[in-house]
């Protein structure tokens, strides 16, 4: 009689578990170490960004010089510093955290890859009512945008959920829905300006998207807003994922739809108008950063909107310092940067096929 040995079970046990389920566990749980050192690098980087925007201008100074310059009162750059790049460089922090949680929200949101505060109108709608109030009512200074840019981002908003088709709303007919009202409201602005040129001169560089104009006063009165839509928008993180997986099953998870969209519109519509107010309608980099960020993270809302949050700022700050660069003696405006950076990138995500059949 002849006795054969039993084939060993590796990976697993009589129960039928798969041979590569224990190989896998170590590699599950070694992934959010590998984005928490992403995160933190990520942190990093913007740190240095911070530190190159305060070092770059029209009078470059070195890294030691803007850093002295920051800290020490007697320092001789302390001026320069103090009055013009860190007001700048706070703002560009602020925008760049609003702008790329609207997006990261925005696309969870609508489950449109392709959904931005630019590109779906809200920034417009923002400019628009702005613009309106600059024009008509004679209103000047942020204080005095703040509460017609949140009106207009609203209203867009609303407006391009209910044309996409509310719940049953397709990627398709959301993009559609943002691109025509983007239209209409760029002519209107546009006509604005042709018919009232006192407007035009006070508000040509904003509507370009532009951190120049930045002042303490500015950067005090955006950032209540910015931070409450923030922590709006970094609540939402469990909610997006249990309303990606549909209505139903989100409220099997516990979650409630509807409170969850209404709370994005508000951290979106707090985020953009905020932002559009400070420094005028900047495309792309809620576009860009998400699907950056989707690349490393996957598409897990409590890893994605952290990052964006961090590397939004990145972009629009070095775009800002990048048009400094090229423009001296004079810059080029952060949103003429944006679209140059942006618009082959859209061309690229939207030429990918599996965008086209989405």
């Amino acid at each position: 009689m002849t006795l054969t040995k039993s084939p060993k079970v590796h990976g697993g046990s009589a129960a039928g578990q798969p041979p590569d389920a224990e190989p896998d566990r170590p590699e599950r749980a070694r992934a959010p170490l590998a984005r928490a050192a992403g995160l933190l690098a990520s942190l990093l980087l913007l740190l240095v960004v911070l530190l190159l925007s305060l070092a770059f201008g029209a009078r470059p100074l070195s890294l030691g010089d803007a850093w002295s310059g920051l800290v020490d009162s007697g320092s001789a750059s302390w001026t320069v510093v103090h009055e013009m790049r860190l007001p700048r460089t706070l703002l560009g922090l602020l925008a760049g955290i609003a702008l790329g949680l609207a997006g990261g929200v925005m696309q969870a949101l609508t489950r449109n890859p392709l959904a931005d505060p630019g590109l779906l109108g809200i920034n417009a709608g923002a400019a628009a009512a702005v613009v309106t109030a600059i024009s008509f009512f004679g209103v000047a200074g942020y204080t005095g945008y703040i509460g017609f840019a949140f009106l207009g981002a609203a209203a867009v908003s609303v407006l391009v959920y209910a044309v996409g088709g509310g719940r049953g709303a397709t990627p398709a007919r959301l993009a559609l829905a943002g691109t025509a009202l983007n239209a209409a409201l760029v002519s209107y602005v546009s006509a604005v300006q042709l018919m009232d040129t006192a407007s035009l001169d006070r508000m040509r560089f904003w509507q370009v998207g532009s951190l120049a104009r930045a002042q303490d006063a500015t950067v005090t009165s955006a950032l209540p807003f910015i931070v409450v839509g923030a922590l709006i928008a970094l609540a939402l993180a469990r909610p997006l994922n249990a309303l990606a997986l549909g209505d139903d099953a989100a409220r099997a998870l516990g979650s409630r739809p509807t409170r969850t969209r209404v709370a994005a519109i508000v951290a979106i519509t707090l985020l953009c108008g905020a932002a559009t107010a400070a420094c005028g309608p900047i495309v792309f980099v809620g576009l860009m950063v998400p699907h950056m960020v989707r690349a490393l993270t996957g598409p897990d809302q409590r890893w994605m909107l952290p990052y964006c949050a961090v590397l939004s700022p990145v972009l629009l700050l070095a775009a800002d310092i990048l048009g400094r660069v090229l423009g001296r003696p004079s810059e080029l405006q952060v949103g003429i940067v944006t679209v140059v950076l942006g618009g082959p990138f859209f061309l690229y995500f939207v030429r990918r096929r599996r965008v086209a059949q989405a």
